[in-house]
């Protein structure tokens, strides 16, 4: 991990769209960087399939059906150190001093047949639908949310302006 930016993790555990993770990986760490994230925070970008998107969004948000994107905060549930039951010391041989974990933001995970239909639909191009799916994920682990109509357009807006500068940014490679 580089300790000047916080992390992405990529993963494309789906075989269904071809995708360029690598360039995910860029954008949601430009988000992180320009949302001022910790630096010694760590994201997961994974991209999954249609029937596993299934199975979560029933399992954590009663959800019917695929979506296009979940994001799963972790938060800033402490990750305890020790043995268990009961976490008392690290054992024989252990070092006196605890590495300092990384903070583990959470997971944001979207769904490309999803995105490629709302993509369809929306008349855009499948490459812009997931970068506003990688941007919108990403703002939920960042705290924003678009449960009133303040809400979303703050959200909204700061989504066109991270798109943008991702846009900009790309053009200048």
């Amino acid at each position: 991990m580089n300790s000047t930016v916080p992390d992405v993790v990529g993963a494309n555990e789906q075989s269904d769209v071809e995708l360029d993770v690598l360039r995910w990986i860029r954008l949601a760490r430009l988000v992180l960087q320009a949302e001022r994230a910790a630096k010694d925070e760590t994201l997961g970008l994974i991209f999954i399939d249609e029937a596993t998107m299934t199975d979560l969004n029933v399992r954590y948000l009663d959800g019917d059906g695929p979506t296009d994107v979940l994001a799963f905060p972790l938060g800033d549930e402490s990750l305890t150190t020790g043995r268990f039951p009961d976490e008392g010391g690290r054992g024989p041989g252990s070092p006196r001093v605890v590495p300092e974990m990384p903070a583990i933001l959470g997971d944001v995970l979207i769904c490309p047949t999803v995105a490629q239909k709302q993509a369809n639909e929306r008349s855009r191009s499948l490459e812009d639908e997931i970068a506003l799916l990688v941007v919108h994920g990403t703002l939920h682990l960042l705290g924003y949310d678009h449960g009133n109509p303040d809400e979303a357009s703050r959200m909204q807006k700061r989504e066109q302006e991270l798109l943008d500068k991702f846009s900009q940014n790309e053009s200048s490679l």
